[in-house]
C-alpha cells in the first residue's frame, strides 16, 4: 500500500522581535476612524490577554516570502536528505505574494513556487511549481494535494512550502495589526511502500454563502491620510465573525477526518492548529474532544503564537518543525504517534488532516 510521508521538516523564523510595547505609540482608530475611549497600554493589555501573542517576528527588509520560503525549503531538503532534482511538486501557499518593504504592490509574476525552485537551482523541467491560494488552511491544503500525487501515482516527492510576509500588508491604526507576522515553514512528502506511517485521513471545507468576506483587503482606518495613501489597502478582519465561524464549523471538520481515519481518539497525541488567537484555539480544542464526551488532555495543543504571532500559512509547519526538533518544550512527537493538522482561514476555508507519525 502506498503512504505519503513526511521524511523532513523545515523552518525559518525572522530575526526581527516585535514585542507588543513596540505598539504603544500607534494611534489605534476604530473602523469608522473614531479614537478609542481606551489607552494604547489597556488596549494591548486586552490584546494579549485574548491572544495571547507577546511578540512577533518581522522578515527582515531585503528578504521577501520567497526568500523565506526558500530559507525553510532548504532546511526541509537536508532533513529528508533527498536531491532537489528528484522533486516532482514544489507547491507553495501563501495569500500576498512578494512584497517589498515599504511598497503597496504584490508580485506574484513568476509565482513564488518557480522562485523557491529559481532559488534551489533545480534544472528538472519536470518539477512542477505552483502556488496555492486557500487563506491560512494553504499549507495543510498543499499537504492534501501531495498526497493525491503521490496517491495516484504521479509524484514520489513533493515539497510544500507555507510563507508569508504579513508586516507588509497591515494597518498601523488598526488594533488588529498586531496579530500579524512573517514566518515560513515546509515539509517533503515522499511516497513509501508497506508502512504504518503517513496520512490516514483529511477533511476540508469551503463556506462562502455568508462568510467569504470575514477577511479581506480594506482601505486605512485613519481618515486623514492624503489621496494617495487613502487608495492602499491592507489585511482586514471581522474578528468576532470568525471567531464564531471557527468554534461552530472547526471541531466538526475535524471530527469527520478522525472519523474517517478510523483512530479512536484516545489515540490522539498531538494536535497541530493553526497558531491565530490563543484563547480560540483552547476553545476550538475543548469542543472537539466535547463531540466526544471527552476532556481534554494535557498538553495536546503545542503553542508558538505567544512569541511567533499569527503568520498564516506559516504557521503549522513551523510548529510542527519546532516540535519535531525538539525546539518547543514538554513536547515532542515519537515513532507511531498519530497526530492531527488543522487550519481555518480566509475564504472561508477550514481543514484537517489526520497523520500517524
Amino acid at each position: 500500500m502506498t503512504s505519503a510521508v513526511i521524511t523532513g521538516t523545515g523552518s525559518f523564523i525572522p530575526s526581527i522581535k516585535k514585542e507588543n510595547s513596540q505598539f504603544s505609540e500607534n494611534l489605534f482608530l476604530n473602523a469608522d476612524g473614531s479614537s478609542f475611549d481606551n489607552t494604547n497600554d489597556i488596549i494591548i493589555e486586552k490584546f494579549k490577554s485574548i491572544t495571547g501573542i507577546e511578540q512577533r517576528r518581522y522578515a527582515k527588509n531585503e528578504y521577501s516570502s520567497s526568500d523565506l520560503g526558500y530559507f525553510a525549503a532548504k532546511k526541509a531538503i537536508e532533513d529528508a536528505n533527498i536531491n532537489p532534482e528528484e522533486l516532482d511538486y514544489i507547491i507553495v501557499a501563501h495569500n500576498f505574494g512578494d512584497i517589498k518593504k515599504d511598497t503597496i504592490q504584490s508580485d506574484m509574476l513568476p509565482s513564488l513556487a518557480s522562485r523557491v525552485k529559481h532559488l534551489l537551482k533545480i534544472e528538472n523541467p519536470n518539477c512542477v511549481a505552483y502556488d496555492i491560494l486557500f487563506g491560512c488552511p494553504g499549507w495543510v491544503q498543499g499537504v492534501i494535494q501531495a498526497q493525491a500525487f503521490i496517491k495516484a501515482g504521479i509524484a514520489k516527492k513533493c515539497l510544500v512550502i507555507g510563507s508569508e510576509t504579513l508586516s507588509r500588508v497591515i494597518d498601523a491604526h488598526d488594533r488588529d495589526s498586531m496579530i500579524y507576522s512573517d514566518g515560513a515553514g515546509a515539509c517533503i512528502l515522499e511516497e513509501k511502500e508497506n508502512t504504518t506511517s503517513g496520512i490516514l485521513s483529511h477533511a476540508t471545507q469551503s463556506f462562502t454563502k455568508e462568510e467569504a468576506y470575514f477577511l479581506f483587503f480594506g482601505k486605512s482606518f485613519n481618515k486623514n491620510l492624503n489621496t494617495s495613501e487613502k487608495e492602499i489597502h491592507y489585511i482586514k478582519m471581522h474578528g468576532r465573525k470568525i471567531y464564531e465561524f471557527a468554534l461552530t464549523n472547526v471541531p466538526i471538520a475535524m471530527k469527520t477526518a478522525l472519523d474517517k481515519s478510523g483512530i479512536e481518539i484516545d489515540e490522539v497525541k498531538k494536535i497541530f492548529i493553526h497558531q491565530a488567537n490563543e484563547k480560540m484555539d483552547e476553545a476550538i480544542i475543548k469542543r472537539f474532544y466535547r463531540l466526544y464526551k471527552k476532556p481534554v488532555p494535557e498538553k495536546i495543543m503545542p503553542m508558538s503564537i505567544r512569541t511567533l504571532g499569527n503568520s498564516s500559512v506559516a504557521t503549522v509547519p513551523t510548529l510542527l518543525d519546532l516540535v519535531l526538533k525538539g525546539n518547543i518544550e514538554h513536547q515532542e512527537v515519537k515513532k507511531g504517534d498519530v497526530i492531527m493538522l488543522a487550519s481555518v482561514g480566509s475564504g472561508m476555508n477550514i481543514n484537517a488532516i489526520v497523520y500517524r507519525y
